[in-house]
């Protein structure tokens, strides 16, 4: 059984209990600490995390279409053990999903999942306008120890309506991940494009994504936007 907790805020710690599988961003392994020899190993995954060959390959490709494709490697922990992962020294998020809860978060974002999380790529039909693009990546519960760790640039704040039912809106470029129910929780891009955005005028916020308050979800968001985004102006 796997448990995972933060060191100092930028390392994911990982402990292990007998034997178990693991699935992190392709390089991310830093240190490992076993007793009487090391007991895990690595292996890239060329296709997918799923345990069918088909709908591995069918993931593989519809991650790479869709621009969603997150390296992966598989560790394989063969008794007790303690191991540490990390990413450029970005900060490190854990969650952990509620039986069927689904997570939706940018591929590049993904350090690290156990294998209780059903892992997906879900059109959402929105984001043309940023960075977010067409599509994003799922981690779904499937059993009761389902852990992902999230990277971010800079702690991150979280925002949620599931209590207050309020409007949330947030920049596309800074947002991490959304958790709610998969099919009710996407968001709408909401735009406020004027003539003043062709003249050189626009306020730097001209679109966003929106959850209304008949839409309960938790969506985090990094203090860092992702360069990129349509700027519409004439100089």
């Amino acid at each position: 059984m796997l448990s995972f907790e933060t060191v100092n805020e930028l390392t994911l710690k990982v402990t292990c209990s007998g034997s178990d599988v693991l699935f992190t961003k392709a390089g991310s392994f830093i240190a490992g600490d076993s007793a009487g020899g090391k007991n895990y190993k690595f292996e890239k995954l060329l296709l997918g995390p799923q345990n069918s060959f088909g709908q591995a390959a069918l993931g593989s490709l519809l991650r790479r279409v869709t621009g969603e494709n997150l390296p992966l490697m598989k560790v394989m922990f063969s008794g007790d053990s303690v191991t540490y992962y990390a990413n450029y020294g970005q900060h490190v998020l854990i969650y952990k999903l509620a039986p069927s809860e689904t997570v939706s978060v940018e591929s590049e974002n993904i350090l690290a999942f156990t294998q209780d999380c059903e892992y997906n790529v879900r059109f959402i039909g929105c984001g043309v306008i940023s960075q977010k693009g067409l599509a994003t990546s799922t981690l779904t519960a499937s059993g009761n120890n389902a852990y992902v760790a999230i990277l971010t640039d800079g702690n991150p704040i979280v925002l949620s309506n599931i209590q207050s039912r309020h409007t949330i809106s947030v920049d596309p470029d800074a947002v991490i991940c959304w958790m709610g129910q998969s099919g009710v929780c996407d968001p709408q891009v909401k735009t406020d494009l004027s003539w003043k955005n062709l003249i050189g005028q626009a306020s730097g916020e001209s679109y966003a994504f929106e959850w209304s308050g008949n839409q309960p979800v938790s969506v985090i968001v990094q203090p860092s936007e992702r360069r990129g985004g349509i700027r519409v102006g004439i100089d």
